[in-house]
């Protein structure tokens, strides 16, 4: 499959023009937070050069940043296929996730149940596993099959039943890449009555999301994942939030979203979430609105990331000593993010022998503590995760597998 020509996409951010040792870097470290386009930065820089003042203000750069205000909420409902209203913003998705379950957690008792699975990251089981501990409720666990690392249909009917009240799951896997059945999870959580949250986060980056498509109550993400700066939106239906009691100041408001928003937001950051959206609907060419534009760039986005992924499996095949965790025989229902060890080797052992020829990947457990401990790999140092975005080309992925074979 010949990848879409996104050159013209790789000018446009400055920090992948960087050479080490007099050669170009490869940044496949896209999990872990994606590089920026220049337009976001100098959103950012704009707003705290002309427009850097608190909120509801008599005067014009506190109004200049009320807008802001609101165009990040519609920004980021763009990303996340929902209402402005419906948008939360906060520092991080584990922040926000941890605000709204404390929530949740004022209607739980001894009696309820809590589903997580162990495909999640923590942001999306710690909250749970703390909630249940104050309200004395009991936490089940989904489990994963063995030979891909997907998620274990038959073991979330087990732990299902008319005492759940959560079901907290990930839309994607940041550890193995695995995409998860979002439709039929949420399908069986409303079934028992449960409200269903999910951890957009790593998909976000991949593909377009579409929350009231997937039917969830909550879902969150997190603008550094999708080449923005570091800030976290979260969607959650409105009835929901407009019946959950958010923790909060007296001062703050009463009216959704905002009741969820707690103390002064982060201004520079949103008028740089907004750049990011931005910049994903300028990949799309149609005329449409903003929303649109966003989903016809992430089928573009998710075309090129389709074949960098194939490229590295078809290259991981011939690599006998790098052994992979996860969907190994296709792309359709995962992201490029691919799990690894090289042989022996201790996973940072590895990814500094790469960082020193100028390929940046990760290794540990990525905070995805309960896959790793489900795969066996938590105490002997996790994984070494290597990620492709769309931002990526099929010479880096050969780049990378040759690297890898020279150090096997």
């Amino acid at each position: 499959m010949t990848a879409p020509d996104l050159s013209f996409v790789r000018d446009r951010f400055t920090a992948l023009a960087r050479e080490q040792d007099g050669r170009p870097c490869v940044f496949a470290d896209a999990p872990g937070g994606t590089q920026v386009p220049d337009t976001v930065i100098e959103a950012m820089a704009s707003y705290l050069r002309n427009s850097n003042a608190n909120v509801h203000g008599a005067f014009v750069t506190s109004r200049e940043t009320d807008d802001v205000i609101a165009e990040a909420h519609r920004a980021a409902a763009d990303v996340l296929g929902c209402d402005p209203s419906e948008v939360v913003i906060g520092q991080n998705a584990t922040t926000l996730l941890l605000h709204v379950s404390r929530s949740i957690a004022r209607g739980l008792g001894r009696e309820d149940e809590i589903v997580v699975t162990r495909l999640d990251h923590d942001a999306n089981v710690a909250p749970w596993l703390l909630v249940a501990e104050d309200a004395g409720a009991r936490v089940r666990w989904v489990d994963v099959r063995d030979e891909d690392v997907t998620l274990n249909l038959d073991s979330l009917d087990a732990a299902i039943s008319e005492r759940t009240k959560v079901v907290a799951f990930t839309l994607a896997s940041n550890a193995v890449g695995t995409i998860t059945p979002a439709a039929e999870i949420v399908r069986r959580a409303h079934g028992a009555g449960a409200i269903a949250v999910a951890d957009a986060v790593h998909l976000a980056q991949h593909r377009a999301l579409d929350v009231h498509d997937l039917g969830v109550d909550v879902a969150v993400c997190s603008a550094y994942k999708f080449f923005g700066p570091h800030v976290g939106a979260l969607f959650g239906r409105r009835e929901l939030l407009e019946e959950l009691t958010p923790y909060k100041t007296r001062a703050a408001s009463e009216e959704i979203p905002y009741r969820w928003e707690t103390g002064t937001l982060n201004h520079e950051g949103l008028a740089g979430m907004t750049a990011a959206v931005d910049y994903l609907a300028g990949l799309g060419r149609s005329s449409g609105d903003r929303r649109a534009r966003v989903v016809e760039g992430m089928e573009a986005v998710c075309e090129q990331e389709a074949a960098l992924a194939r490229r590295f499996l078809e290259g991981l095949a011939s690599l006998p000593d790098v052994r992979l965790w996860g969907i190994g025989d296709g792309v359709e229902d995962r992201t490029p993010t691919f799990a690894v060890r090289l042989g022996d080797r201790h996973p940072l052992e590895t990814a500094k022998a790469l960082a020193e020829r100028g390929v940046f990947v990760w290794d540990g457990h990525y905070y995805a503590i309960a896959v790793m401990e489900r795969l066996g790999l938590l105490d002997s140092g996790g994984a070494v995760r290597i990620g492709f975005c769309h931002y990526n080309t099929l010479d880096e992925v050969d780049r990378v597998l040759d690297e890898l074979a020279a150090l096997a």
